[in-house]
């Protein structure tokens, strides 16, 4: 039995993951902050265990963990976001954003990288966004966080390679979920336009990348950040 936390498991891109780690065969353990019903309906459906805590709190973080047996993969896909001005975004909004995005993911690839380390052997896969390698205006403190992950992933993947353990990067589009759906539909027809296979990204289409990168067909690869945006950014 191969053990995977989840963060953020709930969400669009989150409960798809979830759900494709099960389809392979893993106990996947289901972070969630607040939304402990859905967690607990999706635990039911897939075999697995909802867990509670805020990755933004390393002491929440390595209580969590102590208390689950160890994951062998981690996906760290906890984010929120905030469209606004820069200057207009409340200090408290920008904290949470780089705490829960970029802090988070540290977090918790901090509370599982020793036993990781012990075994030789792991798997670490951050979620980013295209935003992250080219920046989005009026999402600034976002864009900062999802390139912090960018970073973090490459210099990580580097420190911990010679430990057999794998490291990297999903850069995900505009993928249609609930964080997205504060857009119009004349918002939706002009990003549509600016994506060169005419299609929104869907949850499944992320899943599908880290079922591959959780994979023995993805062993030689760490270090590395896969843009999933149809075409988007290249």
């Amino acid at each position: 039995m191969r053990y995977a936390l989840v963060t953020g498991g709930t969400g669009g891109i989150g409960e798809a993951v979830c759900r494709a780690l099960a389809d392979e065969g893993c106990h996947v353990y289901i972070n969630y902050l607040k939304a402990k019903d859905k967690a607990l309906r999706l635990a039911a459906e897939i075999g697995g265990e909802a867990v509670g805590f805020d990755v933004s709190a390393p002491e929440d973080v390595r209580r969590a963990i102590a208390g689950i047996e160890p994951p062998e993969l981690l996906v760290n896909n906890a984010g929120i976001s905030e469209i606004a001005l820069f200057t207009d975004v409340a200090d408290d909004t920008a904290q949470r954003i780089l705490g829960t995005d970029l802090a988070g993911t540290m977090n918790c690839a901090r509370a599982v990288l020793p036993e990781m380390i012990r075994r030789k052997s792991g798997n670490i896969i951050n979620i980013s966004s295209m935003w992250g390698q080219v920046g989005a205006s009026c999402e600034v403190d976002y864009s900062a966080a999802k390139a912090g992950i960018i970073g973090f992933t490459k210099a990580l993947s580097k420190e911990v390679a010679p430990s057999g353990i794998r490291v990297n990067c999903i850069a995900p589009g505009f993928i249609m979920t609930e964080m997205n759906s504060r857009f119009s539909e004349e918002d939706l027809a002009l990003i549509r336009e600016d994506i060169p296979l005419g299609i929104f990204g869907e949850p499944r289409h992320i899943a599908d990348t880290v079922r591959f990168l959780a994979s023995a067909g993805a062993e030689y690869i760490t270090g590395q950040v896969i843009g999933v945006n149809g075409g988007m950014v290249i």
